[in-house]
């Protein structure tokens, strides 16, 4: 694997995509109200949650998971079309699976799976997009 040839601001440009696609996904207008629902999340614990830490954590996370995604399309036969594909099986295939076999193993409801498997699967279309598109 050779990391020099990464774009490092295409990985930092897709994460803080992957990223501010969460805060529009969780928000109370989109998701935010069944989320916390089907959680059981409410105003009060969210009150009480250190998010400078949940957010940056969150940036982190997702700059690395834009590193893995770089790293298996760092091939300049990878345009946008191939990037969001890649980024679809990903989100599809790997994210949104395992957070429905683990969803079954937790007894979560589908609603809560739909979403979440829903967020990573587009957000790494997105994501996968940016990185193909940005050579």
């Amino acid at each position: 694997m050779d990391f020099s040839t990464l774009n490092w601001l295409a990985i930092l440009v897709s994460a803080l995509a992957f990223f501010g696609l969460g805060g529009i996904w969780y928000s109370k207008a989109v998701f935010g109200k069944i989320w916390m629902s089907e959680t059981g999340i409410t105003e009060e614990t969210a009150k009480k949650a250190n998010m400078a830490k949940v957010m940056g954590l969150t940036l982190l996370f997702s700059f690395i998971m834009a590193i893995n995604l770089a790293l298996f399309m760092n091939s300049p036969e990878i345009g946008a079309t191939e990037g969001a594909m890649y980024g679809f099986f990903t989100g599809f295939g790997w994210v949104a699976m395992s957070i429905f076999v683990t969803g079954q193993y937790e007894f979560r409801s589908i609603r809560y799976m739909l979403i979440h498997a829903g967020y990573n699967t587009v957000g790494l279309t997105i994501m996968g997009l940016i990185l193909g598109a940005w050579k």
